[in-house]
């Protein structure tokens, strides 16, 4: 498997390229429109082709580079199928499998941070059958939690984020590694440490949100910091195709 992680040190941020350089096929998780040109240039440079091009969930603090890529290059552009968007996408189902070669891409949906969030379990077949990694988009971050206030409903919201986490993630492995969308100086939630990767265990151990109690969790995360700057017109621009 090749892996790659792109981090925007400047809004805390992450993107990711991984996929399979025997079958030349791979993916580009939370891409960011700045940089769309740089993954295409890596994954051409590795012998792949991006095939899949997917946002965890639509995103509030940056401008999604995945749209762009699909018109590109030919690539799916994929979100889950509750995403309020009216640009053409590829919608994946709670338990879908993305093929990616030897590499495979297990969807997890963790409604929570957004309605429309998922997590990705992934695997190389190559190296055995149990899965590697996951990125966690905004669902859970190395010390934290992501917020539930940005699509309105904080509390409600809250909840499902809590169930996610107990229900989808908490399940795992111990030794799975975590690759979240965010770290240290991302506005989509508070107290995420600087390290950008973690795993189950050591978040089972050291983060306190994971080890509260449904309301306890509720009230913890009501203190958010202040939404992105300019986050109704960023939300616009990615839910709109063309960019306008």
């Amino acid at each position: 498997m090749i892996f790659r992680p792109f981090y925007y040190f400047d809004t805390g941020c992450a993107s990711y390229v991984f996929g399979c350089a025997t079958l030349g096929k791979c993916a580009v998780v939370d891409p960011q429109a700045r940089d769309v040109d740089a993954y295409i240039e890596f994954a051409t440079a590795k012998g792949m082709r991006i095939t899949h091009a997917i946002d965890t969930h639509v995103h509030a603090d940056h401008r999604s580079g995945g749209a762009d890529i699909a018109r590109r290059i030919g690539a799916s552009y994929c979100l889950h199928e509750s995403a309020d968007v009216n640009i053409p996408i590829t919608p994946l189902q709670d338990g879908e499998e993305i093929d990616l070669g030897n590499t495979r891409a297990l969807v997890l949906h963790t409604p929570g941070h957004s309605p429309e969030s998922i997590c990705l379990l992934v695997k190389d077949l190559r190296r055995g059958p149990d899965p590697w990694f996951i990125l966690t988009g905004d669902t859970l971050f190395v010390g934290a939690v992501g917020r539930p206030d940005l699509p309105g409903h904080a509390r409600e919201s809250a909840r499902d984020l809590f169930a996610s986490l107990h229900t989808k993630l908490l399940t795992l492995p111990d030794d799975l590694e975590i690759y979240p969308a965010h770290f240290a100086g991302s506005s989509c939630g508070a107290g995420m440490s600087g390290k950008p990767s973690s795993t189950i265990a050591f978040e089972k151990r050291w983060n306190p949100l994971l080890r509260a109690s449904v309301e306890d969790f509720i009230e913890a995360i009501s203190d958010v910091p202040p939404k992105p700057a300019q986050m109704q017109d960023i939300l616009r621009r990615n839910r709109s195709s063309p960019p306008v």
